[in-house]
C-alpha cells in the first residue's frame, strides 16, 4: 500500500539527519529551561538511613559524570539534633547502615564496607571478597549479612576445560536469560559475617540455586534481622519453573546456617518485604493473593511468630501497601500507598486495624525513617517538577517541612512548568484521571503542540516521579503540553481499575488514551495537527496500536522496547507469568485465546500505518526482547513510512548509561520537533486545517 499524500510529503525531511534545537517558549528566557544535559547534572538523593537513636540521618547523593559516562555516590549526615545545622559529606560510598550503639554508620564501597563514626576518630575498612550489597546489621552489632552473587551450576567452560576459546551457552530449562542478562548458572545469596570476634562469612544458601533478593528489582527490604539477632528472613522462590511462577515466599533461617522454614507455604502469589516487630511477636509483610498476576493487590499480612498463622490486617483497604515500618512499642505500622497519580503515607494500629492517610499533596513519598517516638517520620519527596529531596513528616498533622535542597542553587535559575489533575470522561461513564503538564510562561492564546504519554507496566501508576528519559518537566521545557494519562490497568484507583486492562489490552485502555486525546485537541491552546503519542514497553505497546487504529490523531509516534508482536513475544520473553495472566496463556491454549492474540496485537494493522515512527531499543532488553523493535521498523519502512530506528547495544529495558541518556533525549525531541512543530515558526500559533 502507497504512503499517504501527508506521509509522502514529509518522507524527504524524515531522511535527513534529525537535529532540532530546542524552542523555548517566547516569554521564557532559553538559559532558564531544563535541557537533557542539565537533567542529568542534577544530584540524586536517595537511601535513607535513621540512627537507631533517632539523633541522625544519612542518605546517598549521587553526580554524574557526564563526560567520563559514570555516577559516583557520596554519603551524607544530617544532625538532627541541632536546630539548622547543615548536611555534611562523609565520602564515597552507598547504601548506608547504622550500627546499633548509633554513632557509626556503615556505607558499602567497592571493596566491602566502611564504619564512619559520627563524630571524631578514625573510619574502619571491612573488606568483603568479591563485594557487598544489601548490608544489614544484626540489633547488638557483632555480625552483619549482606547478599553476593555465588555460582552455583558449572557452565560449558568447567565441563570442557580444553576449548578455553569456546563461546557458548547451553541450559536444560527456562528461564535461560531474564531482562538484561544471560543466566550463567551464578545465584545471588545471603551472607552472615562476623564483626567482631573474629570468623569468616557464611552462606546460608550454600548450594542453592536461588536467588535472595528477587531479581531484578528486589533489595535490601527483602531480608532482615529478629529482633534478638538469632535468625534471618529473607525472600526467595524455590519453585519448580520460575518462568511460569510467582509464587515467592518469606524464609526463616538460623544465623548459624540449618534448614531454612517456609513461613507462607500456604500463600500461592508474591510475599516479600519482611519487617520483624521490635518486640519479636511479628513479622508483617506484603503479599499477593493470586498466583501468577505480579500486578495483584499487595495485601499487609502478619506473620504471629508463636503460631505460625498468617493473617491479612486491612482485608477491606482497596489498595496497595509498601515500605511497612514499625513504631518502637510495635503497636503501629507506617506504610507508603498509590492513590490518584500520588504517594502518601499512611498508618494504622494493629488494634482495630483501619488505614489512616497521614499526608496529602502532589507528591510522592518514599524511603520512611520512623522516629524512635513515632511522632515523625523522615522520607524523600518527589514530584514532576522536582527530584528527591529529604523531608521531616509530622504525624500527628501531616505537616511536611523540607530538609535537604540539594539542587536548590539549579532550581532557582529554572523556570518551571505548570502541572494540573485533571479528570475526563471515559467511552463507558467511567472518569479518566491524567496530569496536564504545560510549558513555563504558559499563554493560553497561543498554541501549543502536545505529547500523549502512554504509560508502561501495564499496570503502573502515572505517579510524581522526576525520571532521566520520562520527564514532563523537559518535555514542558520543550514547549510541548504534556497529557499523561492514568488509563484503565493502572494502581492507585481501587484494583477493579487496576484489573481491567488484563486480557484487554486494545480495548478500553486504549479507548482512555483516545478519550483524553480528542479531549485535550478539543481545547484552544492545543494544535490538534501537531500533537504525538510517546511511550515505552506497554506505553510502546500502546503507541504501535495508536498507529493502526487512531486514525490521523497524531503528526508523530515514538516506542520505545514497545511490544509490536504478541505472537512472537510470547515466546522470546522469560517472564512467562506475565503474558500467561494478561493474555490468557500461549496462543495455542484456546481458540478464544488465539483470538485475543489476534485482536489485540499491533502488527495485525500495520495497513493502517501512516504516522512518522521513531523505533527504540535496547539490543539487551530480554523483557521485551529487541526484535519487536526490528519487527516494527521493517514493518513502517515497507509501508513507506517516515521511521527511524535507534538501538543501543548495551542497554536493557532502560537507558541507564548517562551519554546514552543525553543521546536518547536529543534523538526524542528531534523526532518530536520534526513533525510536531509547525513548518514556519516552530513557537507560532499554528493553525487548524
Amino acid at each position: 500500500m502507497r504512503p499517504s499524500p501527508r506521509c509522502q510529503a514529509i518522507l524527504a525531511s524524515a531522511l535527513a539527519v534529525v537535529s532540532v534545537p530546542a524552542q523555548a517558549p517566547p516569554s521564557v528566557p532559553p538559559q532558564t529551561l531544563l535541557s537533557p544535559e542539565s537533567l542529568w547534572g542534577l544530584l540524586r538523593v536517595g537511601e535513607l538511613a535513621l540512627a537507631p537513636d533517632g539523633r541522625h540521618l544519612a542518605y546517598v547523593v549521587r553526580r554524574t559524570d557526564l563526560a567520563q559516562n559514570r555516577s559516583a555516590a557520596t554519603v551524607w549526615l544530617l544532625d538532627l539534633g541541632t536546630a539548622g545545622a547543615e548536611p555534611r559529606e562523609l565520602g564515597p560510598g552507598s547504601a548506608p547502615a547504622w550500627l546499633p550503639t548509633g554513632d557509626q554508620v556503615a556505607v558499602v564501597t567497592p571493596d566491602g564496607l566502611t564504619v564512619w563514626p559520627v563524630g571524631d576518630g578514625p573510619k574502619v575498612s571491612i573488606p568483603v571478597a568479591g563485594g557487598a550489597a544489601n548490608v544489614r546489621w544484626s540489633p547488638r552489632g557483632t555480625h552483619f549479612s549482606y547478599t553476593q552473587d555465588v555460582a552455583v551450576e558449572p557452565g560449558l567452560a568447567a565441563r570442557h576445560p580444553d576449548l578455553p576459546l569456546a563461546k557458548a551457552r547451553a541450559y536444560d530449562a527456562l528461564m535461560v536469560r531474564h531482562w538484561d542478562h544471560w543466566r550463567d548458572g551464578s545465584y545471588s545469596h545471603l551472607f552472615v559475617q562476623p564483626f567482631t570476634g573474629g570468623g569468616g562469612p557464611r552462606d546460608l544458601l550454600a548450594g542453592e540455586a536461588v536467588d535472595t533478593p528477587l531479581p531484578p528489582f528486589g533489595g535490601v527490604e527483602q531480608m532482615a534481622w529478629s529482633p534478638d539477632g538469632q535468625e534471618l528472613c529473607y525472600t526467595a522462590a524455590r519453585v519448580p519453573n520460575r518462568a511460569v511462577s510467582t509464587d515467592s515466599s518469606l524464609w526463616a533461617v538460623p544465623v548459624g546456617g540449618g534448614t531454612a522454614r517456609n513461613l507462607t507455604p500456604e500463600l500461592p502469589g508474591y510475599d516479600q518485604d519482611p519487617v520483624y516487630s521490635p518486640d519479636g511477636q511479628w513479622i508483617a509483610f506484603v503479599s499477593m493473593a493470586r498466583a501468577g498476576f505480579e500486578a495483584d493487590r499487595l495485601r499487609l499480612m502478619l506473620h504471629e511468630r508463636r503460631s505460625g498463622v498468617n493473617r491479612e490486617l486491612l482485608p477491606d483497604f482497596d489498595a496497595s501497601v509498601h515500605e511497612l515500618r514499625w513504631t518502637a512499642d510495635s503497636q503501629s505500622l507506617f506504610f507508603t500507598v498509590e492513590t490518584e497519580g500520588t504517594t502518601q503515607l499512611y498508618r494504622t494500629p494493629l488494634t482495630k486495624p483501619r488505614a489512616h492517610a497521614v499526608t496529602q499533596g502532589r507528591h510522592a513519598l518514599s524511603g520512611l525513617q520512623v522516629a524512635p517516638d513515632g511522632a515523625t517520620v523522615y522520607a524523600l519527596r518527589t514530584s514532576m517538577e522536582r527530584p528527591a529531596e529529604v523531608v521531616r513528616i509530622d504525624v500527628a498533622t501531616g505537616a511536611i517541612a523540607p530538609l535537604t535542597d540539594h539542587n536548590g542553587r539549579a532550581f532557582a535559575e529554572l523556570a518551571l512548568p505548570s502541572v494540573e489533575a485533571e479528570w475526563f470522561p471515559a467511552s463507558d461513564g467511567q472518569r479518566i484521571h491524567a496530569f496536564v503538564v504545560k510549558p513555563p510562561g504558559f499563554d493560553p492564546a497561543r498554541r501549543y503542540p502536545m505529547i500523549l504519554f502512554c504509560q508502561g507496566g501495564p499496570q503502573s501508576m502515572v505517579g510524581q516521579g522526576f525520571s532521566l528519559r520520562w520527564n514532563f518537566h523537559l518535555m514542558a521545557a520543550r514547549g510541548y503540553v504534556v497529557a499523561a494519562v492514568n488509563r484503565r490497568g493502572l494502581p492507585g484507583f481501587g484494583q477493579a481499575w487496576n484489573d481491567q486492562i488484563s486480557r484487554d489490552w486494545g480495548g478500553q485502555a486504549m479507548r482512555d488514551l483516545l478519550a483524553v486525546t480528542d479531549a485535550m485537541q478539543a481545547r484552544p491552546y492545543i494544535d490538534r495537527q501537531h500533537c504525538a503519542a510517546v511511550g515505552a514497553s506497554f506505553g510502546g505497546y500502546s503507541v504501535y496500536w495508536l498507529m493502526g487504529n487512531a486514525g490521523d490523531r497524531f503528526a508523530a509516534m515514538i516506542a520505545h522496547c514497545g511490544v509490536f508482536n504478541l505472537e512472537s513475544m510470547y515466546l522470546a520473553t522469560e517472564e512467562l507469568w506475565f503474558v500467561d495472566w494478561d493474555l490468557g496463556g500461549p496462543f495455542w491454549k484456546s481458540p478464544e485465546v488465539g483470538e485475543l492474540y489476534r485482536r489485540f496485537s499491533p502488527h495485525r494493522y500495520v495497513a493502517n500505518w501512516r504516522t512518522p515512527l521513531l523505533v527504540i531499543h535496547g539490543e539487551r532488553d530480554y523483557r521485551v526482547p529487541y526484535d519487536q523493535g526490528l519487527q516494527a521498523f521493517t514493518a513502517a519502512q515497507l509501508q513507506g513510512v517516515p521511521s527511524r530506528l535507534l538501538t543501543f547495544p548495551d542497554e536493557g529495558h532502560w537507558v541507564l548509561q548517562p551519554q546514552n541518556g543525553v543521546l536518547w533525549q536529543r534523538e526524542y525531541f528531534a523526532w518530536l520537533d520534526r513533525f510536531c512543530r509547525p513548518a514556519a515558526d516552530p513557537s507560532s500559533r499554528g493553525s487548524d486545517k
